[in-house]
């Protein structure tokens, strides 16, 4: 079991950065592939970053490429998705996902979910 508490949303101008953090507790957060999901109003529910248990490797959608970064470290049971030159259209509430072993596009693939964070990006 895994439980995971997000963190470090807010409200930012345009062209701003974030950083959000991933909180889990549980001895196997290290064996799980990481994900960063954000849902806007009205909008289904989209992989914007994810991460391989061990952090060696990434996968970005093209919405996000060179703007969003993730990252985790296993000896603090934590991964960060490092957000800047935010745009308006990247305001959503933003959740990490536990799951699987190598990154999964898929919201199925993850197992343990995040309860959510408010990213607010004012033009």
């Amino acid at each position: 079991q895994v439980q995971l508490v997000d963190s470090g949303g807010g409200l930012v101008q345009v062209g701003g950065s974030l950083r959000l953090s991933c909180a889990a507790s549980g001895r196997n957060f290290f064996r799980y592939a990481m994900g960063w999901f954000r849902q806007a109003p009205g909008k289904e529910r989209e992989l914007v970053a994810a991460i391989r248990w061990d952090g060696g490797s990434t996968y970005y959608p093209d919405s996000v490429k060179g703007r969003f970064t993730i990252s985790r470290d296993n000896a603090k049971n934590t991964v960060y998705l490092q957000m800047n030159s935010l745009k308006a259209e990247d305001t959503a509430v933003y959740s990490c996902a536990a799951g699987g072993k190598y990154p999964g596009l898929a919201e199925s693939h993850y197992d343990y979910w995040g309860q959510g964070t408010q990213v607010t990006v004012s033009s």
